[in-house]
């Protein structure tokens, strides 16, 4: 089996591919002190709850955006696997992704092999909303060129700026509130973040759109892009396999029979 890591700031996503199927999938907050003994208890406990021993893992891909958070990930693998990992991002591992920006040194791994699961999943050019620690923007092309994109803050990181910079406003739980008028400080942050959020969402779909010659397909992924089904106008589909995809797609790109 192929074991997948997906390490984000926040969340780091792990799933098993059986070689035919995804098998399995489990999320654990991102902390780059936890060693690879620490991991392996986790994921092997997490993993006998399904009757999967670590021993049936042949090989890992690892996509990262916390550098110092590889040296363990690395040591899973060698140790427990026995298997040297795919590190996307690094110069022998190939994404096969044309790069249509002027610095494309500066594209972070995650954005590419998103915008590589888009193109496995969805016909024609896209934009790839990734809602996450920050919240991307990315068109892929009809032939799965990456052409640019938007980074904006994430949504909770802007409540937790919200919350640090005001004193006398809580931390409270992002989630639709029953109206936009917010009755209270609670309802009146909740609607400031969530419609705010929706809005600018909607907002620079459709700039994008504008700009872009041609029709795009619009797919949400990340952590809490399902807070905005049902409340975006402007997302098509909202899909949370595309890293997992991705990273299977470039495995199989670059492994050597």
């Amino acid at each position: 089996m192929l074991l997948v890591i997906d390490v984000g700031n926040t969340n780091t996503v792990f799933a098993l591919h059986s070689g035919t199927d995804w098998v399995s999938s489990w999320r654990s907050a991102t902390d780059a002190t936890r060693t690879a003994d620490d991991y392996a208890v986790w994921l092997g406990t997490l993993m006998r709850m399904e009757n999967l021993e670590l021993s049936r893992i042949k090989g890992c891909i690892i996509s990262s955006v916390v550098p110092q958070a590889k040296f363990n990930f690395r040591n899973l693998s060698r140790r427990y696997f026995d298997a040297e990992p795919m590190f996307v991002g690094e110069p022998e591992t190939k994404l096969g992704v044309p790069i249509r920006i002027r610095r494309p040194e500066q594209v972070g791994a995650d954005r590419l092999v998103a915008a590589i699961g888009a193109h496995i999943l969805y016909q024609g050019p896209k934009l790839v909303i990734d809602s996450g620690t920050a919240t991307t923007f990315d068109v892929v092309g009809p032939d799965g060129g990456f052409e640019g994109g938007i980074i904006s803050p994430g949504i909770n990181l802007s409540m937790r700026a919200l919350h640090d910079a005001a004193a006398q406003l809580p931390r409270i739980a992002i989630q639709k509130p029953p109206q936009v008028i917010g009755q209270d400080t609670v309802s009146a942050m909740q609607s400031g973040v969530f419609w705010g959020y929706v809005d600018l969402i909607d907002g620079l779909v459709n700039r994008v759109k504008e700009e872009y010659s041609g029709s795009l397909k619009v797919i949400a992924t990340g952590g809490v892009a399902s807070l905005f089904e049902g409340a975006s106008e402007t997302i098509d589909h909202f899909d949370q396999s595309l890293m997992e995809v991705g990273l299977l797609e470039v495995y199989r790109r670059n492994k050597k029979d």
